[in-house]
């Protein structure tokens, strides 16, 4: 089969959406169906190459990279079928299809997602492969979602996975990391379009982590910010609504989520950036800018938010009855030290799952995400906080930076070895394998 279509040959350099990724593939192919994709899989493995996925590159860590075949999913998209029949109703649709696209068109169909991310750039298949997730008190991550999946295999072969059908295959490969194949479909549980009212209001740190088990507890969604060098934070309480719409503002929405939360705070980590001692009364300025506000719209109005200022990102999941703990050492570690943060850190919840290799497997789980702008040192921050994290059994987010190895990962994964045992059996030779999958996983 040629490929003159989709193959570009040439070593050209990919890089990442936060550009701290760089790899340069032999080949890179973009298949228009599974028959194509299985096509490019037999190839690779006959000329000896490596094969990983890769979508829209919003993983910080390089669980994509590889310098064999890339498999560009831009041609395997849209919704296959949506089935209203079932309790709860699904949609199924192309791997390739990013979590956007895929929002606005379930929308038009009255239905949606019960929970989501804060981002919706990704593919729908590297969403649920790294264990993207929002936050909330009872509904849980993306790939908890899935009801079934469609995964390409080593030798070409396309299994079908559900909890009825190689549901060995499918407890792992929902949070799959790309090691098990390449996923070609996904099927969602989704309900009937409905409401969320937003309450977004500033808080003292002091306040809102005294008082956090009771949010947590009172709210279907809660999530806050702390800005370092401060004592402030921003709370955002997502919770659903009987009552009308009531969207944000054409003009004042500008001015929060474009002016002030991109433009001006990218202007902000710039100056930051080159001078850093203005960075801590910068922070209590800025920190003090976003007020209260209350709206109410379709779901993923709500979750998600434009993301333009591009960063650096580590994310660990703990249990949740230490998150608060945590982040006072965090707190207190930025304080003694000469450390200028300018981006604010970000606490969300996630309730139990079943999944091997969810950072919420088999435990309630809070996280504790730090960001740095692009270009901006990270080692000394990040290393100071992973110290932190692993110290209460933290589990690494797996797109978001972090040192851990296979030895460490064993150890806060209970299921961590049944993740392994499907990857010896259905990839025994590595096909889909890469320096970043043989530090997390092993060999």
């Amino acid at each position: 089969m040629s490929y003159d279509r989709t193959e570009t040959t040439s070593r050209t350099a990919w890089r990442n959406w936060a550009g701290n990724v760089t790899a340069r593939p032999a080949r890179t192919v973009s298949p228009a169906s599974v028959d194509e994709l299985s096509a490019v899989v037999r190839r690779a493995a006959a000329d000896g190459l490596k094969v990983k996925a890769g979508g829209t590159g919003h993983s910080f860590t390089a669980v994509a990279a590889t310098d064999g075949v890339r498999i560009r999913p831009d041609l395997l998209t849209g919704i296959r079928e949506i089935d209203r029949t079932g309790s709860p109703a699904t949609v199924t649709v192309e791997a390739g299809t990013p979590l956007k696209r895929l929002n606005a068109a379930l929308a038009r169909e009255g239905l949606s997602l019960t929970n989501m991310g804060d981002i919706m750039e990704q593919t729908v298949a590297g969403a649920i492969s790294t264990g993207t997730h929002g936050t909330g008190r009872e509904s849980a991550s993306i790939a908890a979602q899935v009801r079934a999946l469609e995964l390409l295999t080593a030798d070409g072969s396309l299994l079908r996975c559900s909890a009825e059908e190689n549901a060995d295959v499918f407890a792992a490969a929902r949070v799959g990391l790309g090691a098990l194949g390449v996923i070609t479909a996904v099927t969602f549980a989704v309900e009937p379009v409905f409401l969320l009212t937003a309450r977004e209001e500033p808080m003292s740190f002091d306040r809102v982590t005294a008082e956090f088990d009771q949010h947590v507890a009172e709210n279907e969604h809660f999530e806050f910010y702390w800005f370092p060098h401060t004592g402030n934070c921003s709370t955002k309480r997502n919770n659903r609504s009987a009552g009308l719409p009531a969207p944000l503002g054409r003009v004042s929405g500008w001015v929060e989520d474009e002016f002030l939360a991109n433009g001006l705070f990218e202007v902000v980590c710039s100056v930051g950036k080159a001078v850093p001692m203005v960075i801590p009364p910068l922070a209590r300025v800025s920190s003090r800018v976003l007020s209260a506000r209350t709206y109410t719209d379709i779901p993923y109005k709500v979750f998600t938010s434009p993301r333009r200022v591009r960063f650096l990102e580590m994310e660990y999941a703990l249990p949740r009855e230490h998150v608060v703990e945590a982040l006072r050492e965090v707190k207190a570690m930025v304080e003694r030290s000469p450390l200028k943060i300018s981006f604010p850190v970000e606490i969300r919840t996630a309730p139990a799952d079943d999944i091997p290799l969810s950072t919420a497997s088999g435990r309630e789980s809070a996280y504790i995400a730090v960001h740095l702008y692009r270009g901006t040192p990270h080692r000394s921050y990040f290393t100071a906080v992973e110290r932190i994290m692993i110290a209460y059994g933290g589990r690494p987010h797996w797109g978001k930076v972090h040192t851990r190895d296979a030895a460490y990962l064993a150890g806060v994964y209970p299921r961590f070895a049944e993740f392994a045992a499907v990857r010896d059996r259905l990839d025994p030779d590595r096909l889909f394998g890469n320096d970043y999958l043989r530090r997390v996983i092993g060999d």
